[in-house]
């Protein structure tokens, strides 16, 4: 058991593979293993089976068959449950994150210093934004599995294979303006807009509800596409008219922004009408003096439309990993912000993706018995071993269980092949006219006898060979006595 624990503890501190030849040679060893135990059952059993392997005469094929195939069966059995269950996390996952400088960043960074906790290697992939990290969460080569998306980017049609882990925060979408004053959407023609760069989401739904205000449609505002970052500063720079910026309360551009000299918080007049065509969106309000209660920054509250952040996963990203989202989710969202209460998320909410059967199970009693009372790697090692038991008890117990029976069902069928033999002898017996010469029926029964008397069966079964024995004399005694005559 030494060398089968060995494999295991390989297996889930090491990250080692679970091949179908390692499983194979697990199997082996638990076959081992049982032969010994099987020999420590009954002596009598196990001497039988021992003279059946060195028997002259017996077909060893058969055993040798046999064997083959309770070892095979074994370790494709183990190799089933442990694909199928999974039981072994991936020590390294990748997450896709928004630019540095984001709050999406951030919160990516503090996700890797609580997986760290756990020896889990959390990898954070920049990307351009939220659109680029779906295109890589659909793409299982890309290797990205996490990534924070807000709503409006995707939806289950478009990414059946991407499921959502509950809503983390509001994401607003802010528009700053450098000296315009803008009274109306329609003053932002001909201006010089910032939306973000493509792949973001700040871009992708500028994009669209510029269109639907009719300023895109017109072509006649100029569209730049900079990074949050250089957006910000070429605003207070007044290199540019307005800008489109998407992030939670904490983004460092739009802190800067807030308080910045010359640059106003332009509020959506018609955020009622924008939550009611596009159900992903929330109203909120921007409080006066939030940002800077001495210079009353800004000076009114302001109305902005938000969608709630989601935290998407592939569908088939491990569920020990998926519950360690969860509650890093928990120790780094559920305080209280701007826009929500306490406790308000990590939240049970499908907008766009269908929630993940795990993180359902985990809003309502938390994570998985074991890994809630035991650290990680060893709650990983116990639930390995649990279901590592599934496939050999599968197997091993009915085999323990029905071997005698089989075994002994197989030692009945060979003495009764040979009373099949002894019934030709005697067919012959009785046909031949005389068989005083007939040296071939002598030799056929010497044989036969033979083979009978070192013949080993169990003991319930040798009152069968016996009657054989006995039968073999009765045919030599009527052969003999018409031969006499």
């Amino acid at each position: 058991m030494g060398a089968v624990g060995t494999v295991v503890l390989g297996i889930v501190l090491l990250g080692e593979p679970v091949s179908l030849a390692r499983m194979m040679s697990v199997a082996i060893i638990v076959a081992g293993i049982v032969g010994l135990q099987l020999s420590t059952l009954d002596w009598d059993l196990t001497r039988g089976a021992m003279n059946i392997l060195n028997g002259d005469r017996i077909n060893r094929r058969l055993v040798v068959i046999l064997a083959i195939m309770v070892v095979a069966l074994t370790a494709l059995c183990i190799w089933l449950t442990f694909s199928v269950l999974r039981p072994t996390p991936p020590r390294s996952v990748a997450m896709a994150i928004d630019p540095q400088g984001s709050f999406d960043a951030e919160v990516g960074k503090r996700y890797r210093e609580l997986f760290a906790r756990d020896g889990i290697d959390l990898r954070l992939v920049p990307t351009a934004g939220a659109v680029e990290s779906i295109v890589r969460l659909r793409d299982p080569k890309s290797d990205v599995s996490i990534a924070i998306i807000p709503g409006g980017i995707t939806n289950r049609k478009e990414s059946p294979r991407l499921v959502s882990l509950g809503t983390l925060f509001y994401e607003p979408l802010w528009l700053f303006s450098h000296d315009q004053h803008l009274e109306t959407h329609e003053q932002l023609r001909n201006l010089r807009i910032s939306i973000g760069p493509e792949g973001s989401a700040s871009h992708k739904l500028a994009l669209e509800f510029l269109a639907r205000v009719g300023v895109f449609e017109q072509k006649s505002a100029t569209l730049l596409f900079l990074t949050p970052e250089e957006s910000a500063a070429k605003l207070m720079n007044g290199d540019m008219d307005a800008a489109v910026l998407m992030g939670a309360w904490e983004t460092p551009a739009v802190r800067q922004l807030l308080v910045a000299k010359d640059i106003d918080l332009v509020p959506i007049r018609r955020a009622d009408a924008f939550v009611d065509l596009y159900p992903f969106l929330n109203k909120l309000v921007l409080p006066a003096g939030v940002a800077d209660l001495a210079q009353n920054r800004p000076p009114t509250d302001v109305l902005l439309i938000a969608p709630k952040a989601s935290l998407v996963v592939r569908d088939d990203l491990h569920p020990a990993i998926q519950y360690l989202l969860l509650e890093a989710a928990s120790q780094t969202h559920s305080g209280p912000g701007v826009f929500h209460k306490e406790g308000q998320f990590p939240a049970p909410e499908s907008i766009d993706l269908p929630l993940s059967t795990h993180a359902r199970q985990f809003y309502k009693t938390g994570s998985p018995f074991l890994q809630r009372n035991l650290p990680f790697w060893l709650a990983v090692l116990v639930h390995q071993l649990l279901v590592l038991l599934l496939p050999v008890v599968g197997v091993l117990y009915p085999l323990l269980r029905f071997s005698p029976q089989i075994f002994m069902s197989i030692q009945s069928r060979r003495v009764y092949k040979l009373y099949s033999e002894l019934r030709l002898l005697e067919r012959d017996l009785a046909s031949a006219e005389s068989i005083k010469d007939d040296k071939d029926f002598t030799e056929r029964l010497d044989h036969l006898e033979d083979r009978a008397s070192r013949f080993w069966v169990p003991a319930s079964l040798r009152p069968q060979l016996y009657n054989l024995r006995l039968h073999i004399r009765l045919v030599r005694e009527e052969a003999e006595r018409r031969a006499v005559h």
